[in-house]
């Protein structure tokens, strides 16, 4: 009984521990079902299937999702405009959806049960626990993630106090008169809420009771983990969730030398260009197929960003594989403070006004904080610039979700024919 006892101080399940050619023949039964599944009754998952040549019963391993392409984000987006709300992939009765996410695109996500416990595992594993008080940073509205990391939260016994983003001084009260010992959110907002307590001659690590900290939405970066860890005392850990799958992708455990990859997920890393499985240390796109949502019969999604994965084992005792880190983004789509920017939204909200010829956005880094600016090519020289840059960000934050920090008027010629639309210029110190 005590040998149990300690196991589900560590784990949240047995499943974490399973065998590995357990778990792999799990995921290929899964996989299986879930692809009968989607064939039946998402017509888009059947148009790709048939489109390619492959029946359900073609795709009962991993190895054989190489005969199916990949989806992308932007594929949803226009399915989902021609087929509307959910773009051909639901799989259930509209009357059996429980709940419905948006993300930008928009784009629809169907949930058939309130019950599916996401991110329980990786809250679980970052150490949260009955008597912990935690403050829940992530927005609770449109996306997933605030309802979401709240219930998940419950699961594991936690007490969530509901803030969402902004509010710095409520938030820090908040902190101090709750004595809110957790934290969920993005490196960058508790760094601002750390730099806000100290502009107030508040000693963070003396007057806040904070001990841990979990993060997703942004990149954890080894010099700010440090600072974190080091000069503040909080235990950090990092999870890989994207939105259109839904759930916690991959997770940290306490060894954190890598993220453990979800049994919800049947997890690909691929070359880009190909879609080509890639071998063990070998840097590639993930692409993930969820297996946990009977409502979304979603195949091969392409996330946009680089990882490898490693099967060495991990002290911890987990035996999933684990990815060794995201490593940047594919393509012309880029997160930038948790938010994907997809081009060809950055393309309507900037084209659409007709007064931009051309533009570039740069996304770069500044005291831990994301930061775009859009460098932008006037159709006509003569228009007021401050009504224009106004229009432009008004029209972006609609569309995209975030703002644009600064805009920058340029001759028109001054970009190349050839530029990349979205730059990634951040240093990951």
């Amino acid at each position: 009984m005590a040998l149990k006892a300690v196991r589900k101080d560590i784990y949240f399940d047995d499943a974490e521990t399973r065998p590995v050619n357990a778990r792999h023949l799990y995921l290929e039964r899964k996989l299986c079902q879930t692809i009968k599944h989607a064939y039946k009754h998402a017509p888009s998952a059947r148009a790709i299937m048939d489109k390619a040549g492959v029946k359900p019963s073609h795709i009962c391993t991993i190895k054989s999702l190489v005969k199916l392409p990949i989806t992308r984000k932007s594929d949803i987006i226009e399915l989902q405009k021609t087929k509307p709300p959910y773009g051909g992939f639901l799989t259930i009765p509209a009357e059996k959806v429980e709940r419905v996410f948006i993300s930008p695109g928009p784009t629809y996500k169907p949930i058939h049960s309130a019950s599916i416990k996401w991110f329980t595992q990786s809250f679980w594993a970052a150490g949260f626990r009955r008597g912990d008080i935690v403050l829940n940073t992530f927005t609770y509205h449109l996306s997933p993630a605030g309802i979401l990391f709240h219930e998940a939260l419950r699961h594991c016994g936690a007490t969530v106090v509901v803030t969402g983003t902004g509010n710095t001084e409520i938030q820090l009260q908040t902190m101090r008169d709750l004595k809110v010992n957790g934290f969920v959110g993005t490196p960058s907002f508790l760094t601002t809420l750390i730099k806000k307590a100290e502009e107030m001659s508040l000693n963070f690590r003396n007057d806040f009771a904070l001990e841990r900290a979990w993060f997703t939405g942004e990149m954890l970066s080894p010099s700010v983990r440090k600072t974190l860890e080091e000069d503040y005392g909080i235990d950090t850990r990092q999870a890989y969730t994207v939105t259109e799958p839904g759930g916690a992708i991959a997770y940290e455990c306490a060894q954190k030398s890598g993220m453990h990859i979800s049994d919800d997920y049947v997890l690909e890393i691929v070359d880009p260009a190909s879609g080509k499985q890639l071998k063990p240390g070998e840097v590639g796109e993930i692409v993930v197929t969820p297996i946990h949502n009977k409502a979304w019969g979603l195949i091969r999604f392409g996330t946009g960003d680089l990882s490898s994965y490693t099967t060495e084992h991990c002290p911890c005792g987990r035996t999933s594989h684990r990815l060794t880190g995201i490593l940047g983004r594919t393509g012309d789509t880029i997160k930038v403070r948790g938010v994907f920017v997809v081009a060809q939204q950055v393309d309507e909200a900037i084209l659409s006004s007709g007064a931009v010829s051309r533009y570039q956005l740069a996304v770069t880094r500044a005291d831990q904080r994301d930061e775009l600016t859009l460098k932008a090519e006037m159709k006509d020289e003569t228009l007021d610039r401050q009504k224009l840059m106004n229009d432009l960000n008004e029209k972006f934050q609609s569309v995209c979700r975030v703002k644009i920090d600064r805009i920058e008027f340029l001759k028109s010629g001054t970009l190349p024919e050839n530029h990349q639309r979205i730059a990634d210029e951040r240093k990951w110190d």
